[in-house]
């Protein structure tokens, strides 16, 4: 099934010959050497550009095993290179490659060589790829599909679709599957490509750890929560563990992409809380599968989504805290509301709530009132499941359903 990623093929258009090493980023069959190899090859290809002049290596694979020692590689490459034209060059699973960060160099030295270059574990599974080349690269990280892009080829209409997308995720070889090949298929990808491939690169001791941290941690999506918090869990559920190890196995499943974290940002003071925070599955089909299909509760998933699809679209996603000071029982108290995003992108702000109903006037005032105490002019949304119109109240609230938020990246340009 050919599947467009429209979003991330006109970032590498623009990018073209720009930028430094483009360094595609993202977990593991999210579609990152699809992306090279087919979409963004094709476009060059139907743009003019010789075949030649378009060099594609997967090191993973065994008929290029022997390019994995790094002068090999790079002998190899210039081989190919024979004018002065303008080359693109392509490598899938560099991380394989001993000494790949003076290849690339080497490579980017080249005037007329743009490169291009994926990995999804070792360096790959965290920021350090990004941290060696800082200043002479790009990051772009591939997430699993979103809503938009996974509805023209779910075959269902736009309330099963997202109900499906909530269960299953968008990982592109799941979509199309019946249900129970989806299910086989996301279970052995959690237990046979995630797990093992954190296991065998991070040298985890305690893999039996690791897989509760795992299981915890996807069970408490969108909860505020810290290592001590996630510790005293596994503890109850008598996993004898220490926190600096939970705090460890929780970094390597943020840095194999399979888990996101949100900070606390104090809206009034202008600073991030150290702790606790929330954290968001990367795709939700994994999420799921991880708890064997049997905490699959909307709410929580609704709110996980809204926060994918604004990572989605570009956003930095914070949790708005706003600390009040009010009379209860004739004491004066302290209290912190709680906006669920806070998503920004250059001088762009939007606060939103989600909300999966708002069935009285009563809950409708809980979600309004930390929006009250925003004295800014930034647009303030209320999410909501079921089909509403888009509605503004007197205090300029927008409230509008999902299937309008998720379905279309531009949305909040229109409220």
């Amino acid at each position: 099934m050919e599947m467009k990623r429209q979003r991330y093929l006109d970032r590498l258009i623009r990018l073209r010959f720009k930028g430094g090493v483009k360094i595609v980023t993202g977990m593991r069959r999210a579609g990152k050497s699809y992306l090279l190899f087919k979409i963004f090859r094709d476009y060059l290809l139907n743009t003019g550009v010789p075949e030649g002049n378009i060099i594609c290596i997967a090191l993973d694979s065994i008929e290029n095993s022997h390019l994995r020692d790094g002068r090999t590689l790079y002998d190899h490459i210039a081989s190919l290179i024979t004018d002065d034209s303008e080359y693109y060059v392509m490598l899938d699973e560099i991380q394989l490659v001993n000494g790949f960060e003076e290849v690339v160099n080497s490579l980017k030295r080249r005037s007329n060589v743009d490169v291009y270059i994926t990995g999804s574990n070792s360096k790959f599974l965290s920021s350090d790829i990004v941290t060696e080349f800082r200043g002479r690269g790009t990051e772009i990280n591939v997430r699993p599909l979103s809503f938009s892009e996974y509805l023209p080829y779910s075959g269902s209409d736009d309330r099963t679709a997202w109900y499906d997308y909530l269960t299953y995720g968008g990982l592109p070889e799941s979509v199309g599957l019946d249900e129970e090949d989806r299910i086989s298929y996301l279970s052995e990808l959690v237990d046979v490509v995630y797990m093992k491939d954190i296991i065998e690169r991070k040298k985890v001791r305690m893999p039996d750890v690791l897989d509760s941290v795992f299981s915890v941690i996807s069970s408490a999506i969108g909860s505020l929560t810290n290592p001590n918090r996630l510790t005293n869990t596994l503890r109850s559920d008598h996993v004898d563990v220490g926190g600096v190890t939970v705090s460890e196995y929780i970094d390597h499943l943020k840095d194999a992409f399979l888990f996101e974290e949100s900070k606390r940002f104090d809206l009034k003071g202008k600073q991030y809380f150290d702790t606790p925070s929330k954290y968001y599955a990367t795709d939700l089909g994994l999420r799921n599968a991880k708890l064997g299909f049997r905490q699959v509760e909307f709410t929580h998933l609704m709110e996980n989504a809204i926060y994918n699809e604004l990572r989605y679209r570009g956003y930095s996603v914070d949790v708005g805290i706003i600390g009040i000071r009010e009379y209860i029982d004739g004491k004066r108290e302290y209290k912190q509301l709680e906006i669920d995003f806070v998503a920004n992108k250059g001088s762009a702000r939007y606060y939103i709530q989600s909300a999966f109903h708002i069935d009285d006037d009563e809950k409708r005032k809980q979600e309004v009132r930390p929006f009250l105490k925003l004295n800014d002019g930034f647009r303030k949304i209320i999410i909501v499941d079921g089909d509403v119109p888009v509605t503004v109240d007197e205090n300029g609230v927008v409230t509008m359903n999902v299937i309008d938020f998720i379905k279309d990246p531009e949305c909040l340009g229109k409220v």
